[in-house]
């Protein structure tokens, strides 16, 4: 009688062509196809949601001050495509605001080439907060020394540099549709919309060149902060 087995799998011999084997790239070639994915996913996200910018001027202090790192954000201007009041945004210079030299953006060749695949600061922009809209009148000043949009007098302490009066010199102006009437918050330093009042295009940005929307400070840490649309355009909207 033969003895009772164990019950259990039995190993048999590998046939011919039954195992599939995997392949794998060399590791040079690993890390060149994640760094490829790596700066195409840059790539993707400057171009849809973030990009960052530096502050290289002292014209929006003192929310933004000299060498700030900034992030901007795309998203909000997605739906209606415009600017609200109110909001600190990045554009395109619309021609000769910066000077040549502001408008070469980084010198060195490995500076430009991060640049495009957004892993580094951006030049070549400005950054300004928006007072007017398409169809609003803006002016200065009233017997106060107040900014006002639409007869609306506008107060500003909440943002504008200490001791700083809401503008130098008197204007009015009405702002274009698709357009915005943007300025500094430290007036006294910052050559915006009023001072390209008698340019071509009177001072204003067309929304077309707007980059996006500020929303944080990420450097230095002890500026770090996120920002906030003022209060002081709610009765605007009403």
């Amino acid at each position: 009688m033969r003895g009772a087995q164990a019950e259990g799998p039995v190993d048999r011999p590998q046939q011919p062509g039954s195992r599939t084997e995997r392949r794998t790239l060399p590791f040079w070639q690993e890390v060149v196809l994640l760094l490829g994915i790596a700066l195409l996913l840059a790539v993707a996200v400057k171009a849809l949601f973030l990009q960052a910018f530096y502050i290289p001027s002292g014209s929006m202090e003192d929310t933004l001050v000299f060498d700030d790192r900034i992030l901007v954000q795309k998203v909000s201007y997605w739906a209606d495509g415009t600017p609200r009041r109110g909001d600190v945004v990045v554009f395109a210079d619309p021609g000769g605001w910066l000077g040549v030299q502001g408008a070469a953006g980084p010198a060195s060749p490995a500076a430009k080439v991060l640049e495009v695949f957004g892993l580094y600061p951006t030049g070549g922009h400005l950054v300004k907060r928006v007072i007017g809209v398409g169809g609003d009148t803006v002016a200065c000043c009233d017997e106060r020394g107040r900014l006002s949009v639409n007869g609306v007098p506008l107060e500003e302490e909440s943002y504008l540099r200490t001791g700083e009066a809401p503008s130098q010199v008197e204007f009015e102006t009405e702002v274009e549709a698709d357009h915005l009437w943007v300025m500094g918050d430290n007036r006294s330093s910052s050559a915006d919309s009023r001072v390209h009042l008698g340019d071509p295009g009177g001072g204003q940005v067309p929304v077309e060149d707007v980059v996006g929307k500020v929303f944080s400070v990420v450097w230095p840490l002890g500026h770090a902060t996120l920002l906030d649309r003022p209060q002081t355009f709610e009765s605007l909207e009403e």
